[in-house]
């Protein structure tokens, strides 16, 4: 019987994880899509409770509005 090389394992074992991942990630996606969860697509840019939170800008307090 032929030994297998380490690299065929390790190649294997990439291919296999890389397998359940998609697996897991079919089956989150179903879950969702059951429950009626949609996940929205993020546009990649800070909403203004994003950079409150980071602290980048002040919250708006009513002290600051002025009426007249």
């Amino acid at each position: 019987m032929a030994r297998a090389s380490r690299m065929s394992v390790l190649k294997r074992k990439r291919e296999s994880e890389k397998a359940e991942k998609a697996a897991r990630k079919r089956e989150m996606r179903a879950m969702e899509k059951d429950m009626g969860k949609v996940k929205e697509r993020h546009s990649g840019e800070a909403t203004q409770d994003d950079l409150e939170a980071y602290g980048l800008i002040p919250p708006p307090s009513d002290e600051d509005e002025t009426t007249e």
